[in-house]
């Protein structure tokens, strides 16, 4: 999936200035670049999300399952 970057480095200083990201420079190429990590905040939102997505994926499978049954 493609994601422009007129989108996606807005959304990651957004996530950095909630807590979420960490970031740090790499100044040893010829052109610095910034890396991203999660934070600790950052992990937790990110494994309780998840934890969600397979109560969702779970509860579509269940759904989907008593359809073709019937």
């Amino acid at each position: 999936m493609g994601v422009a970057p007129g989108t996606l480095y807005p959304l990651l200083r957004r996530l950095e200035k909630q807590g979420l990201l960490e970031s740090s420079w790499d100044t040893n190429e010829a052109w610095p670049r910034k890396y991203y990590t999660r934070s600790a905040d950052g992990e937790a939102v990110y494994l309780q999300l998840c934890d969600e997505w397979r109560k969702i994926a779970a509860s579509m499978e269940h759904l989907t399952a008593n359809k073709e049954e019937n």
